[in-house]
């Protein structure tokens, strides 16, 4: 015997198509999924709120929520703590049955509790009346979910809940396809920087490929770390060095500057010369990061670090074996920069500054001039200063 026909199919057809072929040309999820809970409201189903939740293992967080609600004219996006899968109130969530069974959750919640989840119980006393959620699967096991609630009185029908099923899994797709470019974009950005990372994304992913860039070159590395190293636990080493790492990097990223790696405890990065005041806003960085170095070592750790400052020409680009790349600056400018930082604990300067950065900068009124130095691997003397900082922070 045949199924009745529901006065959805038409709507079905036309929302199928529209995942499969109308939102190529859009980026994001949450523009998308403000399309399609007003699609379906509009088509009929009396969407009262929804939720789309991604675990998206961000460096500062472990996924994101999207909650669309009716009236609104835009979807709110937050993120989600690591640890939240840890807490009592996820322990007892709906959410949890779902990513732990892959299994749909339903509850007309306006049936008086108490209730399997304490979530219900706020979503009753909100005005909802019929709750539903479905895992979206992804490929290589990933998996997330969505929820969708009504308020009209009986609650959601089989033809609508039948429907919401129907496009869910061509709904996946779309979003797996947006998750793992953000993924992508993200992973990148983490490990070799955000101008880099959209080098790589537009295709400068060959050997070799580069270009040559004039920028200022900003090498430091941490004193005494060796010892600190053999004194303290490993956990409070990581935490220890995790912690600077932070406050040389904020002030490096706020003026512009492109952190290209850490060197087990020290940091290469650049601010190129096509920026405006790209040396000036490296010198402010460099300021405060020292400052704030030395204010937190006064406190916790007895811990300095040493800064070499140069500007020059550097190749910039895809450098490495044939299967492992690194991406990033190589030249003579940066050498210099590394031999200056490994000056800094004999001439008892933290920053010391090439000549060219000086004159570059226009910055001799806050330098002190320590004369022509040899430099191992350069054969002519090169003029060297000191960046003057605060005396009365202690900094050496």
């Amino acid at each position: 015997m045949e199924s009745m026909p529901s006065k959805y199919d038409d709507v079905r057809n036309v929302l199928l198509g529209w995942l499969s072929t109308g939102v190529r040309e859009e980026p994001s999820t949450a523009a998308i999924f403000l399309q399609l809970c007003n699609r379906l409201q509009d088509c009929g189903i009396c969407l009262s709120r929804s939720t789309l939740h991604f675990r998206v293992h961000h460096p500062q967080w472990l996924g994101t929520r999207i909650i669309w609600c009716r009236d609104q004219t835009q979807v709110d996006e937050q993120t989600v703590a690591y640890d939240v899968e840890a807490t009592d109130a996820f322990q007892r969530s709906p959410f949890h049955r779902v990513i732990l069974t892959g299994k749909q959750v339903r509850q007309k919640i306006q049936i008086v509790g108490p209730h399997v989840f304490p979530i219900y119980e706020e979503l009753r006393a909100q005005g909802h009346t019929d709750y539903s959620a479905w895992p979206l699967d992804h490929t290589q096991g990933r998996r997330h979910l969505t929820t969708f609630a009504t308020d009209q009185p009986e609650g959601f029908n089989d033809d609508e809940i039948a429907l919401i099923c129907d496009i869910l899994p061509v709904f996946s797709l779309v979003t797996e396809i947006r998750l793992k470019n953000q993924l992508a974009r993200t992973l990148l950005q983490t490990y070799v920087g955000p101008h880099a990372s959209e080098q790589i994304l537009d295709g400068a992913t060959t050997r070799g490929s580069g270009v040559t860039v004039s920028a200022a070159v900003m090498m430091c590395d941490l004193r005494n770390f060796t010892q600190l190293s053999v004194r303290r636990p490993r956990d409070e080493v990581i935490a220890i060095l995790n912690d600077y790492f932070d406050v040389i990097a904020e002030p490096i990223e706020r003026h512009g500057g492109e952190i290209l790696k850490f060197i087990g405890d020290g940091l290469l990065s650049v601010f190129p010369l096509d920026r405006p005041d790209a040396c000036g806003r490296l010198l402010s960085a460099v300021t405060e990061a020292h400052e704030e170095v030395a204010r937190r070592a006064a406190i916790h750790h007895q811990i300095r670090f040493g800064t070499g400052v140069h500007v020059g020409e550097v190749m910039y680009g895809n450098i490495g074996s044939t299967r492992r790349l690194d991406f990033t600056v190589i030249g003579p400018a940066v050498n210099l920069a590394s031999r200056l930082e490994s000056m800094t604990k004999a001439l008892q300067r933290p920053v010391l500054i090439s000549g060219d950065f000086v004159r570059a900068a226009q910055c001799e009124p806050r330098t002190e001039y320590l004369g022509l130095q040899h430099i191992v691997g350069f054969d002519d003397a090169v003029e060297v200063h000191a960046l003057s900082l605060d005396p009365r922070l202690g900094i050496h």
